[in-house]
């Protein structure tokens, strides 16, 4: 039986694409699929054009092929639809550019801005345009992001997008297929955890850069572990304060506690023993030329077997120093 899988890449990319296009303008829909990601309009270059053909290429030949298997017949092989990448046209390429050109600045954001977005409004993802080249080879506005109208006569807006259904579906199968694994499922909090998870999610889900990484599934995972730990560490804190007054009050505390009290007590008392036993005293008698009886005493430590090698070492420092420290001897194995 072919394995199915719940979630991937390829369908999380294009709901994220979806989603953002919600907030963005185009002069027509063809120029809402980029093709290639630069930092710079001035980064549009004979490398980026070949680098955008090569994708495009590769991504009408995949959607070409798919579309030949959804008709159900015969297995089709993907070089049988294989797009030419010196065949597509440079006009035809969309780049998308990151820049903040567009979002207005705000002074008043931060006392201590670090980075350039931090002298803009707040954006819920990265800021971009899309351009295309004409026939001169100029590069040319064809989409904004966060913005209503006309690329000339258009205004800046943050409200008028949302989030596709999808995705919200996805986000929510994320956490709860997460909340089932083996480190999570037995907590009795764990649909605290979950919500926590999805509404992190839906505040920081659409902030994904696509130019910097083409893998969402794991900048998502990241998030839900957080949103699970950070929930884990607040039940913890309130767990052990409860105890804490339980203790105090001469009342049985939790299974966790009594436990971990267990434990301690175990390691102290391992931890006596041993300290004993290194400074163990024996006491002993003999007598002397004059016939007195003497108490001596000798401190025994735990014996220590040195291996030939660690012998060899030593006789080497003797020779050469003419001496050797209990220092020496600690040092060698």
């Amino acid at each position: 039986m072919k394995r199915v899988n719940y979630l991937n890449n390829k369908d999380l990319l294009a709901e994220i694409h979806k989603s953002k296009n919600s907030y963005c303008s185009y002069v027509s829909d063809e120029d809402s699929q980029y093709d290639y990601i630069v930092t710079d309009v001035k980064k549009i270059n004979n490398t980026a054009v070949a680098q955008a053909r090569k994708l495009k290429a590769k991504r009408l030949t995949q959607e070409a092929w798919e579309a030949a298997k959804a008709t159900g017949g015969k297995r089709q092989k993907m070089s049988d639809f294989a797009v030419p990448a010196r065949k597509i046209d440079k006009t035809d390429l969309v780049f998308r550019v990151m820049t903040f050109e567009h979002v207005p600045t705000d002074g008043d954001r931060k006392k201590n801005p670090k980075s350039r977005a931090d002298h803009h409004s707040k954006v819920n993802f990265p800021p971009f345009q899309h351009y295309r080249l004409n026939n001169k080879g100029e590069p040319v506005c064809v989409g904004k992001s966060h913005w209503i109208g006309g690329m000339e006569n258009g205004h800046f807006s943050m409200d008028h997008g949302q989030m596709t259904n999808k995705l919200a579906l996805m986000y929510m199968k994320l956490c709860e297929r997460y909340g089932t694994r083996s480190n999570w499922r037995g907590y009795t909090y764990n649909d605290e955890m979950q919500s926590q998870a999805l509404m992190q999610l839906s505040q920081i889900g659409l902030q994904f850069d696509e130019s910097k990484s083409d893998n969402p599934f794991a900048y998502y995972t990241a998030a839900i572990t957080n949103s699970f730990t950070r929930i884990l560490n607040i039940e913890k804190k309130n767990q052990n304060i409860r105890d804490d007054i339980m203790e105090m009050n001469d009342m049985m505390p939790s299974y966790t506690r009594q436990a971990k009290n267990e434990e301690q007590a175990k390691a102290e008392s391992n931890e006596r023993q041993l300290k004993k036993e290194k400074r163990k005293i024996e006491k002993t008698y003999y007598t002397n030329v004059k016939g007195e009886k003497v108490q001596r005493t000798i401190e025994v430590a735990p014996v220590k077997v040195y291996t030939k090698k660690a012998i060899a070492e030593l006789n080497r420092k003797l020779k050469k120093e003419g001496s050797v420290s209990a220092e020496d001897f600690e040092k060698v194995k």
